[in-house]
């Protein structure tokens, strides 16, 4: 998320995991450079292919998300 606002020339607040995804200041575009990146890191993408996928709302819940999907 860093990586990204910094190229975005955004400033985040202080990330912790109870933070609502709405209030890091990512955009879309934001959100869809972190799913893409981290699919190319992890090789994996929880938005894809589950019959049990809640969309998150705070950071905590993305990592949930992601720690859920086999590698």
């Amino acid at each position: 998320m860093q990586q990204i606002a910094r190229e975005l020339n955004i400033t985040l607040p202080p990330l912790n995991d109870d933070l609502p995804l709405q209030n890091t200041g990512l955009d879309s575009l934001g959100f869809a450079l972190l799913v893409a990146r981290l699919e190319d890191e992890l090789g994996r993408d929880p938005f894809t292919n589950s019959d049990e996928f809640m969309f998150p709302y705070t950071i905590g819940d993305l990592v949930s998300a992601y720690e859920k999907v086999p590698a």
